[in-house]
């Protein structure tokens, strides 16, 4: 593997710790692997402290990440407002509303709760949210989007007018956003975090729209996929994640998408019960992913990053990928990084066409 090829930039990876020592795995993951990203939770799945105790706290623990950091650090959050966000009322936080709840409000009640929000998050160090979810709230028995209140209408011009809102406050902050879950999850009936979810007779082409109208309108951050089989979409019977004709073909041929894809959790257990992890990241890798997500609560291990950068290493060395397709992640990569520090602007997000 070529020399300059960073491929550690090409991981956000969670951990568990409020204060770091000199010593924690993630700090030399950052310093001598030159990890792309860190994921933060407040809470793991056992419901314990992971990240963030309080303001102060994560304002400290922010500072001593980017300190260790060769390129600038990824810190991203899913802060989408009301029940998914990390950065909560009970620690000292903003409150927020839902994505369902504003959409009754309306776009202005929108941009203001993302304006604070995204403030927020600039004021505690952190320069990426995975949001906003653009799934259409298209089944009532959605068990992750719609139960959740997470999306913001069934009618995607709905959805899109809320997205711009969003999008733009977070670009006011100097804060990236990332569009989830491609192709689209609100048609599903199934969670994807708990196995495999097939939307093959159940999606709509209309749930592309979003995405479609956002990117013709000139977003350019990030989007992240689902873990979601669509037969129809790649007769395959893989998850859009490791789908070659849905992120490649679909997402950056025919949408014409040029940001950062970035994959979702790949320990989900729609990947990890029919895949390794090493062979989940060269999946994602070859399908077209730019940055592979790893929450690291399902499954928590040290030496997650090491494992990704040999598994990259290995579809290298054997010829199986092109060193220029992982030089062009890398580029998209350090042009988010860029925005995000305010070496580059942010290209205006015009009206979106319907």
């Amino acid at each position: 593997m070529g020399q300059s090829l960073d491929v550690g930039q090409m991981f956000v990876v969670g951990f568990s710790g409020c204060e770091l020592a000199a010593d924690h795995w993630i700090m030399t993951a950052i310093a001598r692997d030159k990890l792309g990203g860190v994921i933060l939770f407040d809470r793991n799945v056992d419901r314990s402290v992971q990240n963030i105790r309080s303001s102060q706290q994560l304002k400290q623990l922010t500072k001593r990440l980017q300190q260790h950091a060769v390129y600038p650090l990824l810190i991203a959050v899913d802060q989408e407002g009301g029940m998914v966000c990390r950065l909560k009322e009970r620690d000292g936080f903003l409150a927020s509303k839902s994505a369902a709840v504003l959409a009754g409000e309306g776009v202005p009640a929108t941009r203001r709760q993302f304006d604070g929000l995204a403030a927020m998050l600039k004021d505690h160090g952190i320069n990426l949210n995975f949001a906003p979810v653009v799934d259409l709230d298209l089944n009532p028995d959605n068990p992750i989007i719609g139960r959740y209140q997470r999306s913001f209408s069934a009618a995607p011009a709905v959805v899109t007018a809320h997205a711009l809102a969003v999008i733009e406050a977070h670009h006011r902050h100097d804060i990236g956003c990332c569009l989830k879950h491609f192709p689209g999850h609100g048609s599903a009936g199934s969670d994807s975090h708990l196995g495999f979810v097939d939307i093959t007779d159940c999606w709509l082409q209309m749930e592309l729209e979003p995405y479609r109208q956002l990117i013709d309108s000139g977003y350019r951050d990030g989007i992240m996929t689902a873990h979601l089989v669509h037969r129809g979409l790649d007769s395959s019977g893989v998850p859009a994640t490791l789908s070659p004709a849905v992120v490649s073909g679909m997402l950056r041929q025919q949408l014409g998408f040029t940001g950062v894809v970035f994959s979702d959790d790949l320990q989900m257990r729609a990947i990890s019960r029919g895949w390794s992890y090493t062979d989940a990241v060269q999946r994602a890798v070859l399908a077209g992913v730019d940055v592979l997500v790893v929450g690291n609560n399902l499954d928590p291990q040290t030496d997650l990053l090491q494992a990704g950068i040999r598994a990259i290493a290995e579809l290298l060395d054997k010829g199986r990928i092109d060193e220029d397709h992982i030089r062009n992640s890398l580029a998209r990569i350090a042009l988010l990084k860029e925005k995000i520090t305010g070496k580059q602007s942010w290209k205006h997000i015009g009206p979106p066409t319907v």
